[in-house]
């Protein structure tokens, strides 16, 4: 039986701005080590990593591999978090959507963020066939997915934006 006292879901807003003590600067574990060396590493707050994608301009692309370079050159760290990073831009995805809707035109550029290899996201708003066409109406060219290799950006390293900061 549910209770008026029912727990809301929070927005994709809300979800952005909860830092939840983040960022942390925390030292690479010995399990970790294998994956990606010694050091530290830094697990970045939400709204760092839309900050980042909303740097991105007209028709040039990053992909989260160049978002966690440059969280680890801000934090001064050899690597930031690969899983909460993802998670962040897939959050400030769906919130630049939500404001979108809401009527704020002034949304993070959330298609211009690629995975690994220029990859489209198929989790990001609409799946991978929004970002292709937004992408697409950009000037992007698009490679169509191939067996298991999903769609993605034809010579995305030539329009990688390298000034992220």
């Amino acid at each position: 039986m549910k209770t008026s006292a029912a727990k809301q879901r929070k927005s994709w807003q809300e979800k952005l701005a909860d830092s939840k003590g983040l960022p942390k600067v925390e030292p690479i574990t010995e399990r970790m080590t294998k994956n990606w060396g010694s050091g530290t590493m830094v697990v970045p707050a939400p709204l760092e990593v839309d900050a980042l994608m909303r740097q991105i301009p007209l028709g040039k692309v990053a992909t989260i591999n160049e978002l966690r370079a440059a969280l680890a050159r801000k934090h001064r760290v050899n690597i930031a978090c690969p899983l909460t990073t993802g998670i962040f831009a897939w959050i400030a995805a769906h919130a630049a959507e939500e404001a979108a809707a809401a009527g704020n035109d002034q949304r993070t550029p959330w298609w211009r963020t690629l995975k690994a290899g220029g990859t489209l996201n198929p989790r990001y708003p609409g799946g991978g066939e929004t970002q292709a066409r937004l992408l697409a109406s950009e000037g992007h060219r698009l490679l169509p997915a191939q067996g298991k290799r999903p769609p993605r950006v034809a010579d995305y390293e030539k329009a990688l934006y390298a000034e992220l900061k």
